[in-house]
């Protein structure tokens, strides 16, 4: 995960216990919109995993590929 996932992921968090905290004082506007906003930065971290995740399952993919045709080429 990356520095700018990491970052949301911590924003998520703290801005989600924060809603729960406005929810227990009956703020609900404030709950509301510190609740979308965490729900945003949890999406954010989400997706940046998930992205990293790929790139790094493409690249082992690519790599295997290179060695199976490598070896191939050995064997003639």
């Amino acid at each position: 995960m990356s520095g700018l996932g990491r970052w949301s992921l911590g924003a998520g968090v703290g801005l989600l216990a924060a809603a729960v905290l406005c929810s227990v004082l009956n703020l609900v506007p404030i709950t509301v919109i510190t609740g979308l906003l965490g729900l945003i930065a949890l999406s954010m971290a989400g997706y940046d995993a998930i992205y990293n995740w790929l790139d790094r399952a493409d690249l082992r993919r690519r790599g295997s590929r290179a060695r199976r045709e490598h070896e191939g080429r050995q064997d003639r």
